[in-house]
């Protein structure tokens, strides 16, 4: 799956972060705050799928945190080192990969719970094999679970146009604090009501550079991302993405009735098909891009777009942030955790179906997904404003 930000910048964590200062980790309240979301029956079966030498520190907490809560503990399964060396074949990674799938599978029938650490991804075979048990529990609603745990080895760290990203220390120790002092309650009734309004309301999205977007939700479902992760929520999930639960939390996800989404998106500084691209606007009839319009860089809009096939010009979905710990900060400005915080709104393009959406890719082609994140919007809804200039109301 593709993901790129708005935002014309890369970011890298290696060697070069190595005489930086760290954070202390918290490992024993982390480990308690990811196994108490899970609400664990007494006997649930729980895995970790991780990346080798990633907060490998923190797995024996999460272990001895199940067996704490009654669960049952199976240990951990960890993916393939990355980078793999030069050396290796990628037509034998991938034949490997596709057969270990379908064993994987196997291997988890009995898996009520997974925790998938950072790094881990659906590049990897085994956490493939997890989500194809998720995706059979939406008609078996059993209430098969993971937490996606990603921290910001798997690119959740965004920089605003123009501004730096802070230390790796100063990062973790961002995300730490949302992980165990969020208000989870209250976050839930916030986002509870949100998702209310869009059921009847129509969407106003309006910002001081020019966008001016509208749409309707209908149906659709919406996902709350609101950190439970207990099997009684996810066992009357609709859609793949309510099995599986982000930690830290705080967005809330729905892909529009795509044939109501009109108007205009006016974006900062960004980047497409690996070029700058300024004063861009896209306008949309009826979910589709119909118009694109820049002052430097149309080329590589439209370079994307069409190596992105029919995905790449449909409007995929509107997340809105409500964690008030994940907010862009005043000073060093950036996004922390793919925009979960409080008034960040994430504007995407490409395939909506694990948000229950009509946009998919062919058969056989990787799903195309932007995320477009944005600080200065107003969301309107019905008639209430949620959103105003950025901030959440």
């Amino acid at each position: 799956m593709r993901r790129i930000s708005v935002v014309a910048a890369t970011i890298m964590f290696g060697a070069g972060l190595a005489a930086q200062p760290r954070l202390t980790f918290d490992y024993a309240a982390m480990a308690q705050r990811l196994v108490q979301q899970l609400a664990l029956q007494p006997g649930e079966r729980v895995l970790s799928i991780a990346h080798p030498g990633v907060f490998d520190d923190l797995l024996p907490y999460i272990r001895y945190e199940v067996m704490r809560a009654g669960g049952i503990d199976l240990g951990v399964v960890e993916v393939l080192r990355e980078p793999v060396p030069e050396a290796f074949d990628p037509a034998v990674l991938r034949n490997g990969a596709r057969e270990a799938r379908a064993h994987y599978k196997a291997m988890f029938r009995d898996v009520d719970a997974a925790i998938m650490m950072p790094g881990a991804n659906t590049s990897h075979p085994a956490y493939l094999a997890m989500q194809d048990w998720l995706k059979d529990d939406l008609t078996e609603h059993r209430g098969r679970r993971t937490i996606h745990f990603h921290w910001i080895e798997n690119g959740s760290a965004y920089p605003i146009a123009g501004q730096p990203l802070p230390s790796r220390a100063d990062m973790d120790a961002h995300y730490q604090r949302a992980l165990l002092h969020t208000d989870y309650q209250a976050l839930a009734v916030r986002e509870r009501a949100f998702a209310e309004a869009l059921k009847n309301g129509d969407v106003h999205i309006t910002s001081p550079g020019g966008t001016d977007l509208r749409f309707r939700a209908g149906n659709r479902p919406a996902n709350l991302q609101d950190g439970d992760a207990s099997a009684a929520r996810t066992a009357h999930g609709t859609v793949l993405i309510d099995h599986e639960i982000e930690l830290p939390a705080g967005v809330v996800r729905v892909a529009p009735l795509e044939d109501t989404v009109e108007g205009v998106v006016a974006f900062p500084s960004s980047q497409w098909d690996g070029r700058p691209v300024d004063g861009l606007t896209l306008r949309f009839s009826k979910g589709r891009v119909v118009e694109i319009t820049a002052a430097r860089g149309k080329g590589a809009v439209e370079d994307e777009m069409r190596n992105a096939g029919e995905a790449g010009r449909a409007f995929r979905e509107i997340g809105l942030g409500f964690n008030p710990l994940l907010a862009v900060p005043e000073r060093g400005p950036w996004i922390p955790y793919y925009g979960y915080g409080a008034g960040v709104v994430r504007l995407s393009l490409g395939d909506n179906t694990e948000l229950g959406g009509a946009v998919a890719a062919p058969a056989g082609q990787p799903a195309y997904v932007r995320w477009n994140f944005f600080t200065d919007l107003t969301v309107t809804v019905g008639g209430t404003t949620w959103v105003r200039n950025g901030q959440l109301q």
